[in-house]
């Protein structure tokens, strides 16, 4: 079995990569140490934990709503800023959004009418496309590329929508193809299906069909690919979308380049 070099394990917080160390198409590595994804960082051990602190992290980006920093805020690890974007904020709450109330209540059979992998596409697309969203990864990208702020660690609820969406971004403009940015983003179904675990149990135990489920609790490469669709459509191209989607200049896109490769 190949153990993935991406991952960091730490007993604070799950789902801990560097995006970097990654092939470009042209023949360049991207760097490792300068961008670092996870699930939230809700756990109080996160202030002391010594993984977290070995990486010197000094920006952290809260990609999650209101409601889910209401709950679950953030513990920041010492000498970090914390940057909230919420990249939702657009989006109106699916049935997803509504899976623990649902739960609760035992109305499981509600899902039965769902389209999960439809309602999966369909965020995939918001996250290119709402107004919200394309302001908050142009924040995002301007954080990673600023010498002063990196390294940067950043984070969803799970770490596998929005934080995917921001790790797929950062890898294409450092020059890697949709093959290897797709490899990154499949290789946290396995973190991200323990995290749900629990969830699907409880949600199989209260009598749902567990394959209703899933597309909401793991990542599937459909999903990026709404999104890329979703980039082609709108902008033409991913340079397309980082100039007229996010609005950044040529000259940020270039410093996006040199901060991400290991080659300059």
């Amino acid at each position: 079995m190949t153990v993935d070099p991406h991952i960091l394990l730490s007993p604070a917080v799950t789902n801990l990569r560097d995006i970097g160390g990654r092939a470009t198409a042209d023949g360049g590595t991207v760097a490792t140490g300068v961008a670092y994804r996870s699930a939230e960082l809700s756990a109080d051990s996160v202030v002391t934990d010594d993984t977290l602190a070995a990486l010197g992290i000094r920006t952290v980006v809260d990609l999650r709503t209101d409601a889910e920093r209401s709950s679950r805020p953030d513990q920041v690890p010492v000498g970090a800023e914390l940057v909230v974007l919420d990249v939702l904020e657009d989006l109106p709450g699916g049935a997803a959004a509504q899976l623990p109330t649902l739960l609760a209540a035992g109305r499981v059979d509600e899902f039965a009418s769902v389209d999960m992998l439809g309602e999966m596409r369909s965020v995939y697309r918001h996250l290119v496309l709402d107004e919200s969203a394309r302001a908050a990864y142009a924040t995002f990208v301007r954080t990673v590329l600023d010498p002063e702020r990196t390294p940067v660690l950043f984070h969803c609820t799970a770490g596998k929508d929005r934080t995917g969406w921001a790790a797929t971004i950062l890898l294409l403009g450092a020059g890697v193809d949709v093959a290897g940015a797709t490899d990154e983003f499949l290789e946290v179904n396995p973190a991200v299906r323990e995290t749900f675990a629990p969830l699907l149990a409880q949600f199989v135990g209260a009598g749902g069909d567990p394959d209703l489920l899933r597309p909401v609790l793991e990542v599937r490469a459909e999903f990026l690919e709404a999104a890329l669709a979703a980039v082609e459509e709108r902008f033409g191209s991913f340079d397309g979308y980082l100039a007229d989607g996010l609005g950044l200049s040529a000259v940020e896109v270039e410093a996006l380049r040199r901060t991400l490769r290991a080659d300059g």
